[in-house]
């Protein structure tokens, strides 16, 4: 690994998944594994920049339309207490987390995958970056649709195991058990170790 040609990509640390007045803590959703993820990987991003590479922040993006935010019906239904303002471009719950500020670049994002219709592709290939350690939430939904659109790009992927993390462990873990194929697998230490070694 060339850490000059490796980036940190988090999925989704934002303040309308983290902080309490953000749109998922008014409703009361949200999980201890969750919210303690960005003091875990914040010595990640450290280390990785230290040695020359970067960090990218890709952010779950509603965005704004006439009658409110422009919304899969899929997930309407699903978190129905989503509304106006929520995830918008530019407001404090569509930004980043204050522990992991400010990132290098930051990528708005309308699906699950970083990598669909979004401007992450156009960065990568502008820098030469050929290596992603992802992290973030949740780990069976953005995580793991990044990390698959990554592998049939040809990028070498680390997926870090306690730097994501989903609603449920149980789901956690066997989303983590299902990319075993396709992503190298570590931890937010481990990740430190092999960083400051590729100095």
């Amino acid at each position: 690994m060339d850490p000059k040609r490796t980036a940190l990509l988090t999925i989704d640390l934002q303040n309308d998944f983290l902080h309490p007045d953000g749109a998922y803590g008014r409703a009361g959703q949200g999980a201890d594994a969750i919210t303690a993820l960005p003091a875990r990987i914040a010595p990640v991003r450290d280390a990785l920049r230290a040695v020359g590479g970067v960090y990218i922040s890709a952010q779950f993006t509603l965005v704004p339309g006439p009658d409110g935010p422009l919304i899969a019906p899929h997930l309407a239904r699903l978190r129905p207490f989503l509304t106006t303002g929520d995830f918008a471009p530019g407001s404090f719950g569509h930004d980043l987390t204050d522990i992991l500020k400010p990132a290098d670049y930051t990528v708005e994002k309308v699906n699950y995958s970083a990598l669909y219709q979004t401007r992450l592709e156009y960065i990568l290939r502008h820098l030469c970056i050929d290596t992603l350690i992802v992290g973030g939430i949740v780990t069976n939904g953005g995580v793991a649709s990044t990390l698959r659109d990554a592998h049939l790009r040809g990028l070498h992927t680390i997926v870090l195991t306690d730097g994501c993390a989903a609603f449920r462990e149980d789901v956690h873990e066997a989303t983590l058990l299902s990319l075993a194929s396709v992503t190298e697998q570590m931890t937010c230490a481990d990740a430190v170790t092999l960083l400051k070694g590729a100095a």
